[in-house]
């Protein structure tokens, strides 16, 4: 075990192979220790028979826990065998059930001695370990299935990430990269219209010298995310949130959501009460995130953009 203890828990999936080859291979061993014609990966199969008449693969797959193709391959190896017998659902010909023949009946039968040998072996080993294997496994079922190792990787991810992205105040040599990554998103999905190069090519006049600001994230020194608020006077909101873009390249670094929390704490810092912004229900990731911040759908304003099919508040307050 000296690889494993050098390498530590990102080698689960391995040991748990190995610790099931271990098993596996003494179970088979077993069987022929007790005359038992029988392989280990049936057994689940086999029990699930013995506690009811009969079952189709589909209930068969769901009592165990195994896919419908794996528990199909099994009933086709156990046929062959001459241990179960395929049938018409007395009550529904549509459906074939599957239930134990009067050989797997038999087998049944020579099959308790074993299992109460084997009950008793496991139990020893229990009583001699520290750990309690069978509760911590039924632990980490239960976790893995409220939320599966990948989804956790991932989220481990986006912050180890996450912690790579600074937030700072735009300068004027960032007008290029304000421009292009606006630019580059919205070309993709709708086309550049009037208001858009206002403020994309000209955001110091247009956006700052009126009272507005813009952040820029940077992903190891690389500006790869920019937002803007836009300063209001209409009486109902202080600032629209707007010309939030982020580089494809920042997929999965959770730049979106740090830029989107940064702007929003600026706001905050300038006193706003109320902010807004316009957006379009085919965006659906940020429409996720902006509901994420808390931003609330809100009736439709008179607005510059023919894209705009959303309008949205987040009250700061």
């Amino acid at each position: 075990m000296g690889f494993f203890d050098e390498i530590g828990k990102v080698a689960i999936g391995s040991r748990l192979r190995m610790l099931t080859d271990k098993v596996t291979e003494d179970a088979t061993q077993i069987y022929k220790l007790y005359h038992i014609d029988m392989q280990p990966k049936w057994f689940p199969v086999f029990y699930a028979l013995t506690r009811e008449r009969e079952k189709t693969i589909t209930e068969l797959a769901k009592a165990i826990g195994h896919s419908h193709p794996s528990v199909s391959k099994i009933i086709s190896e156990m046929l062959k065998k001459g241990y179960v017998k395929e049938n018409k659902d007395e009550t529904d010909g549509r459906r074939n059930v599957i239930s134990l023949s009067k050989k797997g009946m038999k087998i049944s039968e020579e099959l308790k001695d074993q299992l109460i040998d084997v009950n008793a072996a496991i139990e020893e080993i229990s009583a001699q370990a520290q750990h309690k294997l069978w509760e911590a496994i039924g632990e980490w079922e239960f976790l893995l299935e409220q939320k599966n190792l990948l989804r956790r990787v991932m989220e481990k991810k986006k912050e180890r990430d996450g912690a790579k992205v600074e937030i700072i105040d735009y300068k004027p040599e960032h007008q290029e990269v304000f421009r292009s990554l606006n630019v580059e998103w919205i070309s993709k999905y709708f086309t550049m219209e009037g208001s858009d190069y206002k403020a994309l090519d000209d955001p110091q006049g247009y956006i700052l010298d009126n009272g507005g600001f813009i952040l820029v994230a940077l992903y190891g020194g690389e500006a790869l995310g920019v937002c803007a608020l836009i300063k209001m006077n209409d009486g109902e909101y202080d600032f629209e949130l707007a010309k939030m873009a982020v580089s494809p390249k920042a997929q999965g670094k959770n730049v979106g959501f740090l830029l989107a929390k940064a702007i929003i704490e600026k706001a905050k810092s300038l006193g706003a009460a109320k902010i807004y912004l316009e957006s379009n229900t085919i965006l659906k990731p940020a429409i996720n995130l902006y509901h994420k911040m808390g931003f609330q759908k809100v009736p439709g304003k008179p607005t510059p953009y023919a894209r705009c099919n959303i309008q949205m508040e987040l009250n700061l307050n």
